[in-house]
């Protein structure tokens, strides 16, 4: 181009040129040739470093009817294109251009409707909580369970549209609030009138996710990576886990990245993650099943990665010198506190077992590190 501002206009014609090669010379120019060639070594460079991808174009607006009983051989009254009355109501505004996916989002996100809000509040109580305001977070419909705190939902649902629709100031304000500081105690006689602590007389008592275990286990032996982004690490393939398709192994402890950051295969899934409910990577899910079974508790005893970090946790650099100063060391790193008075002469004579007569060595306290690793306070919030 001579100038940026022919830019434009030179390009437009050029690729013109290229599209009707007939009309400069049958396609055989020696100019032309070159030209091509230049604009394939442009597009393959623009390829290799565009981080843009295609992901939906608005359709044509298509007005369909009603096809009785689901027969497209027995159509009914036409159908304008509309939004759900459930949620919209039935006077409404036409669509008159486009498919209606930009009228979906503007009339969802207006000011004057609260479903959306309503929904994203929710969800984020129900995750810091450990049950949602509506405990069916996933359905706000008629068959969906009624809201224990409605006014509670509506109050957040317009400060968290007045702060610009902000998670991080409604993270803040739930968990600034003094609901979220409760302890779970129970109190026998607030449960007996509040047996499901539907009114949140005391917090819930929460596991953690397959995938918190898993990252709260590299942290405590000091493998944990935290550096973000990069490519997914392929998960740990057993013995066990066989069949067609088999993807390549990876590490045992994923070299120390965050569970986010595993693959995922949907035929060859983690047994860690599956004892820990981890859902299944076919639908979405909004809340995870909560289960306590016997395979968590195998998982933990069993699990190589789990035995791995278990030695590494035991020959973790910085550690004091004698059992005392040790052991107190290491129920700060796993619970946050130190050990009370029964647990440190449980814990001393368990080491003491490992290895009579002598020090304890790397053996003992792997295997203590293990044993704290299948503790319930490790795995719960309490």
């Amino acid at each position: 181009a001579e100038s940026p501002a022919q830019a434009p206009d030179q390009l437009a014609l050029a690729d013109w040129l290229l599209a009707h090669p007939a009309l400069v010379g049958g396609g055989d120019s020696a100019a032309l040739t070159r030209f091509a060639g230049r604009q394939a070594v442009i597009a393959a460079d623009i390829q290799e470093k565009s981080h843009l991808a295609l992901a939906m174009l608005d359709g044509t607006g298509v007005e369909r009817h009603v096809l009785i009983r689901g027969s497209s051989h027995n159509p009914g009254e036409l159908a304008p294109r509309r939004l759900p009355e459930a949620i919209f109501g039935a006077d409404q505004a036409p669509i008159t251009t486009g498919s209606g996916r930009l009228e979906w989002a503007e009339r969802l996100l207006s000011a004057r409707d609260p479903f959306a809000p309503r929904v994203i509040v929710n969800r984020v109580w129900h995750h810091l909580m450990g049950r949602g305001l509506v405990a069916s977070v996933d359905n706000f419909g008629a068959l969906g369970e009624r809201p224990t705190h409605p006014e509670l939902l509506d109050y957040l649902a317009r400060r968290f549209v007045a702060d610009g629709w902000s998670l991080k100031r409604l993270v803040h304000t739930i968990m600034t609030s003094a609901t979220y500081r409760m302890a779970s105690a129970a109190d026998p006689a607030q449960d007996a009138q509040d047996p499901d602590n539907r009114l949140l007389h005391r917090a819930f008592l929460q596991r953690l996710e397959g995938e918190a275990i898993r990252d709260a286990i590299l942290a405590v032996s000091g493998r944990l990576d935290p550096t973000p982004y990069g490519p997914a690490v392929p998960i740990h393939l057993t013995d066990f886990l066989e069949g067609r398709g088999r993807p390549e192994s990876g590490p045992v402890d994923g070299n120390g990245r965050r569970s986010i950051y595993l693959s995922i295969s949907r035929n060859f899934l983690s047994p860690m993650m599956i004892a820990f409910d981890a859902p299944i990577p076919f639908n979405s899910m909004g809340r995870r099943a909560i289960s306590n079974v016997p395979a968590q508790a195998l998982i933990l005893l069993n699990d190589p990665f789990v035995a791995e970090q278990a030695e590494r946790w035991a020959k973790r650099p910085g550690a004091p010198a004698g059992s005392d100063a040790r052991l107190d060391m290491m129920y700060v790193q796993a619970f946050a506190r130190p050990p009370l008075p029964a647990e440190r002469a449980a814990a001393l004579g368990f080491l003491a077992a490992e290895e009579p007569g002598k020090e304890p060595g790397v053996r003992a306290w792997s295997a203590l590190a293990h044993a704290l690793f299948t503790t319930k306070e490790f795995i719960f919030i309490p």
